[in-house]
């Protein structure tokens, strides 16, 4: 299965699918990185890794369905058959979820139904929670809101900061992630 990595910004967890692909962990074939933001590490990391990418920034007198259309045909030309969410930060649209129907999934830092969106990790640290962890989910028209796939939870400690627990939930993604992509690829060949 051809599959895209959606980055926005630093792009870890794209580094360490890299790593599984590479390690031939993963099945399905790396074909391309996306990105929204011309500035995104993620960038370097694809460059690093001789995998191409596309920079496809929003304009403000773009449409969303517009903005997804030009996306759709850049994936088409790769024949794209899976779309994996790798810190993009970007809520998908309609034309995006009918193009790749039940074929985008999605990395979320806590428990989901709790703290969705952009800030998960400290969401759940400043609720003073006993555990969060991380949600590997199917991308539906909500935020956050789609067929959960995976969870992996951790405790957390009592002297818990917002650094070491952002360490502990980066580090649940890169070991859970590409093992979850693979298992998904395999049922759905």
């Amino acid at each position: 299965m051809r599959f895209a990595v959606f980055a926005s910004g630093n792009g870890s967890n794209f580094e360490r699918i890299i790593e599984v692909v590479e390690q031939g962990k993963i099945s399905g074939e790396l074909v391309c990185l996306f990105s929204d933001q011309k500035d995104a590490f993620a960038i370097e990391r694809a460059k690093n890794h001789h995998i191409p990418y596309y920079v496809l920034p929003k304009s403000e007198e773009m449409s969303k369905s517009e903005y997804e259309a030009q996306i759709i045909a850049l994936l088409e030309k790769e024949n794209i058959e899976l779309i994996v969410l790798a810190g993009y930060m970007k809520i998908l649209g309609i034309t995006l979820l009918r193009a790749y129907p039940k074929r985008i999934i999605n990395l979320h830092p806590s428990l989901l139904p709790l703290f969705p969106g952009k800030q998960g990790i400290q969401d759940a640290y400043e609720a003073e929670v006993k555990e969060t962890g991380i949600t590997i989910h199917l991308v539906d028209e909500g935020i956050d809101t789609g067929p959960i796939i995976f969870q992996k939870s951790l405790k957390l400690a009592e002297n818990e900061t917002l650094e070491s627990l952002e360490t502990s939930i980066h580090e649940l993604e890169h070991e859970y992630y590409p093992k979850i992509i693979e298992e998904f690829i395999r049922e759905n060949k």
